[in-house]
């Protein structure tokens, strides 16, 4: 592939490749700790991201690009479009789907509510300006997640004789949840977007790792032990989890939950 074939940009502690037959946005960054070229394709938005060697030619980044512009087309075709919190949007709870209503008109009552509307379809009334609604939703959902995963929580920790530090909530789309060795649990609040039975079993087996901090048999017959149908949850992460990252998503969240490949930099 001719080393013409990219132009490069530069930004702000990094730079854009503009790659000829790609309309997805290139990203190169360098890092100090990098060994090798690594490509990441983003779950959250279509952008492509390339780390570097600090040394690393940006000829080489857009040749290895090049190298493997099937492999991005092909992560970029199967990620979801974006949904991003606005009004008359669909958007699961709890693994039910919503419509999602903006009201100004409202100057009383909960900020956020869930309504039966017409038809009996299930609602998600957010009441306030229009700029001010996706934050409150987001806002509330966050709340939802720490509810729901506090009774998770307290029901494993009891049943496998655990006690875990604190909870944390975050917007982590690398992972559904981790423990820390200090004992702090941690989740990303979409999980209260999936059935019950997934946010479960996310629960179990964060309480689990405060017990055994790895994945080997005696992590997995803790999980069972408390959490008997943790197939049916694992299944269903694997078949739609990615799909819950495009909710609420920003054009800002380019790179994270990223799968990718790698390669020695010559």
């Amino acid at each position: 592939m001719p080393r013409r074939a990219a132009t490069v940009r530069k930004l702000p502690g990094k730079s854009a490749l503009d790659v000829k037959g790609l309309e997805a946005p290139v990203e190169v960054r360098r890092h100090p700790a990098a060994r090798r070229l690594t490509l990441r394709v983003s779950q959250t938005r279509r952008a492509v991201i390339v780390t570097v060697p600090t040394r690393c030619r940006m000829d080489e980044a857009s040749l290895f690009v090049h190298r493997n512009i099937d492999w991005v087309r092909k992560r970029l075709g199967a990620l979801p479009d974006l949904a991003p919190f606005v009004d008359g949007m669909e958007l699961p709870l709890r693994g039910v789907v919503h419509r999602v209503r903006f009201l100004s008109t409202e100057s009383t009552g909960p900020v956020v509510r869930v309504d039966v509307g017409t038809g009996g379809r299930r609602e998600i009334v957010v009441r306030g300006r229009a700029e001010n609604c996706p934050r409150r939703l987001r806002d509330w959902l966050y709340a939802q997640a720490k509810v729901d995963l506090d009774r998770c929580i307290a029901f494993h920790a009891g049943r496998l004789g655990l006690k875990p530090r604190r909870l944390s909530l975050r917007d982590q789309a690398s992972r559904w949840g981790s423990c820390s060795t200090s004992g702090v649990l941690s989740f990303s609040w979409r999980l209260v977007l999936a059935p019950p039975v997934v946010l479960d079993y996310v629960a179990a087996h964060e309480v689990a790792h405060l017990a055994e901090m790895n994945h080997g048999v005696r992590f997995w017959a803790l999980v069972r032990q408390t959490m008997p149908d943790m197939d049916k949850a694992k299944s269903w992460l694997s078949l739609h989890g990615l799909g819950l990252h495009r909710y609420g998503a920003s054009p800002d969240d380019a790179g994270k939950g990223a799968a990718g490949i790698a390669a020695k930099c010559r």
